[in-house]
């Protein structure tokens, strides 16, 4: 397998709770986590297959805020996954806010959209 060329960073006011909700609701695991001297969160991956992202704590001196700050996203995520149904479930299990229910979409794919810890909007999608 040839390493992942392109990682997506996300921002977050509360990264521990980011990193709880993404575990609970849409089943990511926590990779490297790495700590500052007082304890904080500076740089955690989590991981979801094979892929990984990055969650950042808000950076104002490098420009990166919230979208609970900025109080809109710039931006959505869409996420292939095996079972669009089960993975509905549990996120809404979990206490996910859905967005849009499992639905047929054109193309000949299915999904649904949920918000995150932080009102991010993730969209979990089936291979058309």
């Amino acid at each position: 397998m040839s390493p992942q060329r392109i990682v997506v960073v996300l921002v977050y006011a509360d990264v521990a709770a980011a990193r709880d909700f993404l575990v609970d609701a849409f089943g990511f695991e926590v990779g490297r986590t790495r700590r500052d001297d007082h304890g904080h969160l500076v740089h955690l991956e989590m991981t979801l297959d094979d892929e990984v992202i990055r969650l950042h704590p808000v950076a104002p001196d490098h420009g990166l805020a919230s979208i609970a700050e900025l109080g809109s996203a710039t931006g959505t995520l869409q996420i292939v996954v095996d079972d669009v149904d089960d993975h509905h479930l549990g996120a809404t299990t979990a206490g996910a806010v859905i967005v849009s229910s499992p639905a047929d979409q054109p193309g000949g794919h299915r999904g649904y959209s949920a918000y995150d810890s932080e009102g991010r909007i993730w969209s979990f999608t089936s291979a058309p």
